[in-house]
């Protein structure tokens, strides 16, 4: 998407957000209908992710497939919220689909890795959007020193930390997954 002329005036419709044209320049969301514009992650955020996505292939059943910053309908009713998480780990038959963007019914597991300007948004507000939204896992990566994976399972409709840990991380909800996080620096 590419906002040429002025920019949106008023809360954008899902409707709206899927008629923007693409811009790969910018990370785009819409939070609440409101259109959020971020820098593109640096050099290091990337090679986190990287990592990340290597660990997780290698372990995932082959049924499930981990994407990176794919967009994800959290809330699709008026004022829509659309997020790209770093990480979305989704079932291969839905990617088999091949939808523009997954509903997050799909997500199995959503991860985010903090950046600058967004440990709040991350800790906080995505993390109650998507418990309301009912992916079953979200993962936090927070690079700050000493860097930690936070783990949390969804229980009724709120998320309970499972494991926050700068060594390795076990989990076994849905699909057991062990992650070294110190790996992910090297």
């Amino acid at each position: 998407m590419s906002i040429e002329g002025p920019w949106p005036d008023h809360l954008l419709t899902l409707a709206e957000w899927e008629a923007l044209p693409e811009d790969n320049s910018r990370r785009f969301e819409l939070a609440e209908g409101v259109l959020v514009v971020a820098p593109h992650p640096p050099a290091g955020h990337q090679w986190v992710l990287t990592e990340l996505l290597v660990q997780l292939h290698d372990q995932l059943l082959p049924e499930l497939t981990p994407l990176p910053a794919v967009e994800i309908v959290v809330f699709e009713d008026f004022p829509a919220t659309v997020r790209v998480p770093d990480i979305a780990v989704i079932p291969e038959a839905v990617l088999r689909q091949r939808p523009v963007r997954l509903a997050a019914r799909d997500v199995v597991l959503a991860i985010e890795i903090t950046a600058p300007g967004t440990r709040r948004i991350d800790r906080v507000l995505k993390l109650a959007e998507y418990a309301e939204a009912g992916i079953e896992n979200y993962w936090i990566v927070d690079l700050e020193q000493p860097a930690t994976i936070s783990a949390f399972e969804l229980v009724g409709r709120e998320y309970k930390l499972v494991v926050e840990t700068s060594g390795t991380l076990s989990v076994t909800a849905q699909v057991p997954l062990t992650v070294d996080v110190q790996a992910l620096f090297a």
